[in-house]
Formats: C-alpha cells, sequence, structure tokens
C-alpha cells in the first residue's frame, strides 16, 4: 500500500519522531555491499564452473557425495576412531600398570619367569626385565600418530613413570620400555590391541559404493544428456540450414515434447517455405511472360529515344523482378555440398574480368568447405557488384581461421556508409544513395540478399570501415 497526500506526512512526522527513519537506513546500509560481493561471487562462479550441462549435473551429484563423506569420514576419524583407540591404549597400560605393580610389591624369583609367563599366557605380550640403563632417545614420531598419543598419554597418567615407545620401527608389534627402580621393563604387544585396525574395513566399503554408486548415476546421466544433445545438434544444423537426419523424440517426458516441438516446427516451416516458393514461381512464370512480351512489342516500334527509354525500364523491371525472387525464395532449396572456396574465388575473379573490373582475390587455409555453394556464390557476387558500383577497386578475401570460422572480407574503395546508417543499410527496399551515388540505380536488396544467405549458414554480415577507404563487408559463418 502506499500512502499520498496527510497519510504520509503523518508517517513521516512519526517516523522522525521516534527515529525510525535512521534504524531504517542502518538496516539498509548493509544490503548495497552484500548485493556486490553476491554479483561478484556469481561472477567468479560464472567463470570457473564449467559450463556444460553434462559437467554441471556430474558436479551437481558428486558434490553432495563428496561432502557427506567428508563429514562421515571426520566424525569416524575423530569420534569413533579415536574412542576406540584410547580405549584399548588405556586396556594395555592398565596391565602394563598391573604388572608394574606386582614388580614393585611383590616378591619375585631373580630371573623374573613367573612374571613373563603371567605377561605371556594371561596378557598377551612379550615382557623382558633388562638391567637398568639410560632410555633410547625419542624416535622421530608421524605427524599423525593415534598410537603413540594415546599410549604416551595414558602411561603417564596411569602409571607415571618415565618410559619409551617405538611405534615406527617394528610394522606388527610396538615396543615400551619403562624405566623402574632398579630395572627396565621391556614389553612387545601387537599393534591391533593398542587401536582399531579394522577401521578401514568401513572406509573401504564407504569410498568402494560411492564409486559404484557415481559410475552408475554417471552411465544413466549420459543417457538423459544424450537427448538433449541431440535436439541441441538438430536445432542448430537446421537453423545453419543443413539437412537434419534420423532425429526423432527420445529421452525424459519433457526432453521428448521438447524435441516433438521442434520436428513440428520444423514441418511447418519447412511447409512454409514450399508453399512460397511455389506460390513465386508462379508469381515469376506470369510476369516475365509479361515482360517477354513488352520486349516482343518493343521490337516493332521504331528506334526512338521513347523505344530506348521504354526498354530500359523493362531491363530494369527484369532486374529487379529477379532480386525480388531471389530475397523472397532466400537459399531453402539448396543442399549443402563439398565447396572449394579458393576455386569459387577465382570464379568470381574471372567473371568480374569479363565485366571489365579488375578484382583482387585471396585465400587462406584448407580451401574445402561446407556449404551452400550457389546461395554463397550470389551473395559474394552481390557485394563485389556494390563495390565497383560504388568504387573502382574491389579486393577479396577469405580466411579459415583455425578450423572453425571461415571469414571474407570484401572491401572497396568508394565514399563508404557512416557508422550511424549501416544496419539500415540491411533493411530490405530501402536505398542509401544519398550517401554513395544518385546516379545508380537498384532495388535496394543487395544486401539484405547476402545478410540472409550469411545467417541461412549460421553466421552473420558485418560492414566496417575498409583499408581502401571505403567499406568494408566481413561475412562470417561456421566452417
Amino acid at each position: 500500500m502506499r500512502l499520498t497526500g496527510p497519510r504520509k506526512a503523518d508517517f513521516e512526522a512519526f517516523s522522525e519522531r521516534h527515529g525510525l527513519s535512521a534504524r531504517l537506513k542502518a538496516l539498509a546500509g548493509p544490503v548495497k555491499p552484500l548485493t556486490h560481493v553476491y554479483k561478484a561471487v556469481s561472477r567468479i562462479m560464472y567463470r570457473v564452473m564449467p559450463k556444460g550441462l553434462f559437467t554441471r549435473t556430474f558436479l551437481i551429484i558428486v558434490a553432495p557425495i563428496v561432502i557427506l563423506q567428508s563429514v562421515l569420514v571426520f566424525v569416524f576419524m575423530e569420534r569413533h576412531y579415536q574412542l576406540v583407540s584410547q580405549r584399548m591404549s588405556e586396556a594395555v597400560v592398565r596391565e602394563i600398570a598391573a604388572v608394574v605393580y606386582v614388580l614393585e610389591n611383590y616378591p619375585h624369583d631373580d630371573e623374573y619367569t613367573r612374571v613373563e609367563e603371567l605377561a605371556s599366557r594371561a596378557l598377551g605380550m612379550s615382557m623382558t626385565i633388562m638391567p637398568l640403563e639410560p632410555l633410547p632417545p625419542p624416535a622421530p614420531k608421524p605427524f599423525f600418530d593415534v598410537i603413540d598419543q594415546e599410549l604416551s598419554k595414558a602411561i603417564s597418567q596411569k602409571i607415571g613413570k618415565p618410559f619409551w615407545i617405538d611405534t615406527v620401527g617394528r610394522s606388527r608389534f610396538v615396543e615400551i620400555r619403562i624405566q623402574l627402580e632398579d630395572s627396565i621393563l621391556r614389553i612387545f604387544t601387537r599393534r591391533s590391541q593398542t587401536y582399531a585396525s579394522n577401521s578401514h574395513i568401513f572406509l573401504v566399503w564407504m569410498f568402494s559404493t560411492s564409486a559404484v554408486l557415481v559410475i552408475i548415476a554417471l552411465l544413466f546421466l549420459r543417457n538423459q544428456i544424450r537427448p538433449i544433445v541431440r535436439l541441441a545438434n538438430a536445432a542448430e544444423a537446421f537453423g545453419r540450414g543443413r539437412p537434419v537426419e534420423n532425429f526423432r523424440a527420445s529421452g525424459a517426458r519433457e526432453v521428448r515434447r521438447a524435441s516433438l516441438a521442434f520436428i513440428d516446427m520444423r514441418r511447418r516451416i519447412e511447409r512454409q517455405i514450399e508453399q512460397r516458393t511455389t506460390m513465386l514461381a508462379g508469381v515469376s512464370h506470369d510476369l516475365r511472360t509479361i515482360l517477354t512480351r513488352l520486349r516482343l512489342q518493343l521490337t516493332f516500334l521504331a528506334e526512338t529515344p521513347e523505344r530506348e527509354a521504354m526498354r530500359k525500364d523493362v531491363d530494369e523491371m527484369s532486374h529487379m523482378l529477379e532480386d525480388y525472387l531471389a530475397f523472397a525464395s532466400g537459399d531453402g532449396d539448396e543442399d549443402i555440398q563439398q565447396t572449394d572456396m579458393a576455386l569459387l574465388l577465382e570464379e568470381l575473379e574471372e567473371e568480374a574480368e569479363i565485366s571489365g573490373h579488375d578484382l583482387k582475390t585471396r585465400y587462406d587455409g584448407p580451401p574445402e568447405i561446407e556449404l551452400k555453394r550457389l546461395s554463397m556464390k550470389r551473395c559474394l557476387s552481390n557485394l563485389i557488384t556494390n563495390g565497383f558500383k560504388y568504387g573502382s577497386s574491389v579486393e577479396l578475401a577469405g580466411t579459415l581461421k583455425s578450423g572453425d570460422w571461415l571469414e571474407i572480407t570484401v572491401d572497396d574503395d568508394g565514399p563508404g556508409i557512416p557508422e550511424d546508417q549501416r544496419e539500415l543499410a540491411f533493411r530490405a527496399f530501402h536505398r542509401l544513395d544519398l550517401a554513395r551515388n544518385m546516379d545508380e540505380s537498384g532495388s535496394g536488396l543487395g544486401l539484405a540478399i547476402a545478410r540472409d544467405i550469411a545467417r541461412g549458414h549460421g553466421g552473420d554480415l558485418y560492414l566496417e570501415d575498409s583499408p581502401l577507404g571505403g567499406l568494408r563487408a566481413r561475412i562470417r559463418i561456421p566452417a
């Protein structure tokens, strides 16, 4: 609801009196910086993240699994594994503490045979009483060693005597030395008694199961993405004027609907083009018949200036009719074929020479390209004709860049077209003779036909400044 008039004034006075305006501004202050941060992070993520649908979907599936497993592994290793290892280490130390208590408080034989037998049979350890000597220096410890940490902590708390532990030197056993009053108690115990040795089974099962599930998900995902890729390829081929063969609706229900909609759209467009072509063929036949009768009637007239003017009008009408039909029919009837672009440029150079013009051509790159040969030749002929109409020198150059894009430029030394009027030059039946040449006649369809052909190949036509001082027409189409 929007407040106006007296209500708005009363609300503003109430806000000022109770300090609401300052509070609202204080709350709205951080919103703008947060918006900037969000936009900056979004741009960075867009540049970093993959662009393909398969890769993005793969990340959507795998990322939660990896995060979940990381949390489970951390919780398991930090809680369960460490807690179990702590309890097992404390149990071993309690047994050692019991032996130490027996040695210090009960009589025993000189060879300590009963104590060693007790440790071996009842406790599952190997104990030896050694003469008193300095304990070895501490051995280097691994960065992450639960056994060493828990054993050291338990011995310090429950026995409280100088000790030495070796958890690195032996792979299956742990050596512990405890300094008594007149001797050294040396214990060998199995590693499996001091920590949870079977914890890796949980990790192996978790990661192997996840790997199998990810592989199965990838197989299903690939089958789901494939119909979308086929639909995109079919739409791209149809947009470039290439035949779409063996395309059928497949995949999920939504993808099938999109595929069926594309097939129906393609059929409607093809049917419309066919009807238009048939209609234009009939119109062309009727109009050409009338123009032929006019030419025949002109031959029976005497040679007069009026007859010559009528003949020129008939010829101009014929050329305009051809331009109209070429623009209306487009290049939909022609099939894609393997074309030698270098040879095509040479043909255009020879035709220009026959017409009395000096056309310079150049081509770089692999010459074999798939396109509509006649349509492309008509497109370049229109551009060359425009160049010679408004200039005296024309250069035609073609380049195949990186095997992906074909770029063709037509440069002339004419007056050119102002930058703000170049887009108007592509409009059908729109002429810029005031900016070019008032003495030339035409239908105003040359550039429109050329751009229509370029876009029919999946590319476009651009007008730029020419190094020769006039206009450059640059065609860029996918090879």
